[in-house]
């Protein structure tokens, strides 16, 4: 309804706001929508791409918390349109990342941006483009570059439309399930499909389990000649998920000891297969051509590695080392060379199997189960106890040196060993050594026990007992708990060594198929305590 309003000699003519004819003539409609995804730490979103085109001067705008990397996707964006034979509107584009309170980062949304260009110029129908959620970085030539997180996405994706994103993630997508994952290698490609006039094929994961191959590339423990009680020791900690500390002389082969570990482990289980494959996939280290990790991981860090490197971090959050050896090993080479703020962030992991990094906007956590495995030398001079070399430290020198590794960090250590160097007449031998798929079989079957025995707890290792477990699962008999007892005494074991020497023991009665812990089960597990022994300090 039209009113009036006399102002002076000026009449005005102004509108009902509650009349539709307002909202008809003023209301702006969001002229394409497309769905795509994001991630957010190691979960993905599903992020509504709107596209709005109005007349005005050319101007290409991106709102909705947009990082560097999704502002320059307008330059992306616009040359893949025109290299590919499409025309780039002159036109007010404006783009809108909802929801806008969630940051936007890397280059996975292109494809998304373009295609709601595309519906907003009416050459794609909007109700085609509506049944799929678009993800994939654009050349400027048109073609689909992989993405990180694909994984991720497919997960995110399980309720929505089927996924549409570069060939390369695509299979890797698909391990998700419960979604139809499409691979694609251009932009003319999706545009033919989404036209009717070139059908899109599914693409389906292959699930296995495990690969022997995989295995066989692993490093063998028939390899090494002697450190039999290194050896065994290794095994227990492969049985129990326990950590270790091996201690030795330059060249006693602790380094080879640590690498052939992953060999003797269990093969991942499908849900382990994929919380590692969905960390490397959102560090951007998942292999090309790998939909699915089969190995357990094995990373090997440089001791001049940052906090954020280590655990975590940085401008844009990525998983550090330990999220990346997720249900693996992590080896610490001459553990005492990083910095002790490096090795003290390892705490919260090691207790409780994830990292919380957080930040301003949000707290992200990252998945953290591993074994970690550390070395060092006795002393500086790394000859202490060695009978083919003289020691040079003093006293000082050895206790300042060993404290650089704390004491709650120390206590974490299950098995702390002594590998010795190994004598000529051992290295000259062509006895053949015991193989890693002997070791495996042992640690599967107390694995299997473990599994067994937890099915209630929603526990799968001896390491992961808490303290109100080890009460009904490690009960000792009379004479155990007086060796426990006079242990406790002679070498001032702490509360929680005290809770690592039952855990220990228990895998070893494991390993043996024993249900009840012995006294020589406790005594092999006392033996591993070898930095608590004051005879040595």
């Amino acid at each position: 309804m039209l009113v009036t309003v006399r102002v002076a000699s000026f009449i005005i003519p102004t509108y009902n706001f509650g009349s539709p004819a307002f909202f008809s003539l003023h209301e702006v409609d969001v002229l394409a929508k497309v769905v795509s995804a994001g991630l957010f730490g190691l979960e993905a979103h599903l992020i509504d791409v709107e596209v709005d085109i109005s007349g005005g001067l050319p101007q290409f705008s991106i709102v909705g918390l947009p990082d560097a990397t999704v502002r320059e996707s307008r330059d992306r964006v616009r040359a893949a349109l025109r290299n590919t034979g499409f025309a780039f509107p002159a036109k007010k584009i404006t783009v809108n990342l909802a929801p806008a309170g969630l940051k936007k980062e890397g280059s996975g949304l292109d494809l998304a941006i373009a295609i709601g260009i595309l519906v907003a110029e009416g050459i794609l129908p909007a109700e085609v483009v509506a049944q799929y959620v678009f993800v994939g970085e654009l050349s400027l030539d048109g073609r689909i570059k992989s993405v990180t997180g694909a994984l991720s996405i497919g997960m995110a994706c399980h309720c929505a439309a089927s996924l549409i994103l570069p060939f390369a993630n695509a299979a890797e997508a698909a391990v998700a399930g419960d979604v139809t994952v499409y691979g694609v290698h251009t932009l003319p490609e999706v545009v033919e499909a989404l036209l009717g006039h070139q059908p899109l094929h599914p693409i389906r994961a292959e699930m296995h389990a495990e690969r022997e191959g995989a295995r066989e590339t692993l490093e063998d423990f028939a390899d090494i000649k002697g450190q039999s009680h290194a050896k065994r020791a290794l095994e227990v900690a492969a049985a129990g998920g326990h950590n270790v500390l091996l201690i030795g002389p330059p060249g006693s082969g602790k380094t080879m000891l640590a690498q052939r570990l992953p060999g003797i482990l269990p093969p991942l289980s499908r849900q382990e297969a994929v919380e590692t494959t969905r960390v490397h996939s959102v560090a951007g280290l998942l292999p090309p051509g790998c939909a699915l990790l089969t190995a357990r991981p094995f990373r090997a860090p440089h001791h001049s590695i940052s906090d954020a490197g280590l655990i975590g971090g940085g401008p844009i959050p990525k998983p550090g080392e330990v999220s990346l050896a997720h249900h693996g090993v992590l080896f610490l080479d001459e553990v005492l060379e990083f910095k002790r703020s490096v090795l003290d962030m390892l705490r919260q992991p090691l207790e409780d199997g994830t990292v919380t990094v957080t930040r301003v906007q949000a707290s992200l956590r990252y998945p953290a189960r591993f074994m970690l495995v550390a070395a060092m030398n006795p002393c500086p001079c790394g000859h202490l106890g060695d009978p083919l070399h003289t020691c040079q430290c003093t006293p000082s020198q050895i206790q300042r040196y060993r404290s650089r590794l704390s004491g709650p960090l120390l206590d974490r250590l299950d098995i702390q060993l002594d590998v010795p160097a190994v004598p000529v007449t051992e290295l000259l031998q062509d006895t053949p050594q015991e193989s890693s798929a002997a070791i495996r079989t042992r640690v599967i079957h107390a694995r299997t026990r473990q599994t067994h025995r937890y099915r209630q707890e929603h526990l799968f290792t001896n390491a992961q007992l808490q303290p109100r477990h080890l009460r009904h699962y490690c009960q000792l008999d009379p004479q155990g708990r007086t060796l426990l007892e006079q242990a406790i005494q002679r070498l001032g074991l702490s509360a929680r060594a005290y809770g690592r020497i039952l855990r220990v023991a228990r895998t070893i009665a494991d390993l043996a198929d024993s249900d009840h812990i012995t006294p020589v089960h406790l005594a092999e597990a006392i033996h591993y305590r070898r930095l608590d022994r004051r005879a040595v300090l």
